[in-house]
């Protein structure tokens, strides 16, 4: 019997309404697939009209309607942590142990407990498998929780910045915190509310210049963005790397986003910290947004880092400031979106603000 006389009657005895059902579904993924929302998978298989049972089965509608959801499916976003440059430093965050370490008498907050688990726990939900930890100021000079942590990463996956007395310290302790992955002291006013004379500011980064120079260590400072041009001055003399701490610091509370345009050259100091920059010895952190602006679009620490970026490129580094510490519900990922997208502008750039500068700076001798 022809093909065409089976058909004819298998329609007749009310099988028309599965060809129907049939050619539609397979009309839809045909015009999907055209459009691009879904791939060619969802068109006819081959040798489908080769049998007149396969034409009327009802098997394959269910399996292309999986198709095109499959196919649908490839459409949502990639997630963060498939996006973020490939061996991305966190170049600023925290552990405290109150129980085992127990902070300074003269600490300003007391704060949870936040172990080296915890954290790569957290970095986990971004994709970063590398991390500088930093001495907070609870913990003064005794460095104990941070090397502890530092000990159980190994050096393949941490570093660390550590807070020093450069009158007390030896060069056997050095050593040995530099085998353990220490990279850097930290100089920080900002979070204590310390003001220095520039005569004061000065003598004191020189001395931890001494320190660490044989190691090639940087040196990093979290300070007012007023008292930049204090740096500005000194930076030459130290003949080390020097890193500031959060965009410098800046005061923006009185930062209006009334729909104009910010300068950010209208902040005292911010001038100076471009020409820190465009000098070649100083590293700035875009970080803790929550800390600095007002606004929930952080639009002006946006157009900081862009003047960063424009004046050095390769001197810029990317950190989340966790535990963020004396702020509690921070959702991060909206701020490493930004980040993401302001590297977008040039190959290459978000490897270098994610990964390559915080390499460098933290090469070490």
């Amino acid at each position: 019997m022809r093909l065409s006389t089976v058909l004819t009657k298998r329609v007749a005895l009310g099988f028309a309404p599965s060809l129907i059902e049939s050619m539609i579904s397979l009309q839809k993924c045909s015009l999907r697939a055209a459009v691009g929302t879904l791939r060619f998978r969802c068109l006819p298989r081959t040798g489908l009209l080769e049998s007149p049972r396969a034409l009327f089965s009802t098997t394959h509608l269910k399996k292309e309607r999986q198709l095109c959801r499959e196919g649908t499916a490839t459409l949502q976003p990639v997630p963060l942590k498939h996006r973020i440059p490939r061996g991305t430093w966190d170049t600023h965050m925290h552990v405290v142990e109150p129980e085992r370490f127990p902070v300074s008498a003269n600490a300003v907050y007391q704060p949870p407990e936040h172990t080296v688990d915890d954290a790569m726990s957290f970095e986990s939900t971004l994709g970063i498998e590398k991390i500088v930890l930093v001495q907070p100021s609870i913990y003064g000079t005794d460095n104990s929780c941070l090397l502890e942590a530092l000990k159980t990463l190994g050096p393949s996956r941490g570093r660390g910045v550590v807070v020093i007395d450069p009158t007390n310290i030896d060069p056997e302790t050095l050593e040995e915190w530099h085998s353990l992955g220490v990279r850097g002291v930290r100089v920080n006013l900002k979070s204590v509310g310390k003001v220095l004379s520039e005569d004061e500011l000065t003598e004191t980064l020189l001395q931890h210049a001494q320190i660490v120079r044989p190691y090639g260590w940087t040196i990093q400072v979290y300070v007012s963005l007023d008292m930049v041009p204090l740096l500005e001055r000194v930076v030459p003399q130290l003949g080390v790397k020097l890193c500031i701490d959060h965009f410098g610091g800046p005061d923006l509370a009185a930062v209006e986003h009334d729909g104009e345009p910010f300068d950010p050259y209208t902040l005292p100091g911010f001038s100076s910290l471009i020409s820190l920059l465009r000098g070649g010895d100083t590293y700035v952190k875009i970080s803790a947004p929550y800390r600095l602006s007002k606004d929930e679009e952080y639009r002006d620490l946006e157009t900081m880092a862009r003047e960063f970026l424009e004046a050095a490129p390769d001197r810029v580094i990317y950190a989340t400031d966790w535990p963020h510490t004396r702020f509690s519900g921070v959702d991060i990922e909206p701020f490493t979106e930004t980040c993401l997208r302001l590297c977008a502008k040039e190959p290459g750039l978000a490897e270098r603000v994610f990964r390559d500068n915080a390499e460098e700076m933290l090469r070490g001798v």
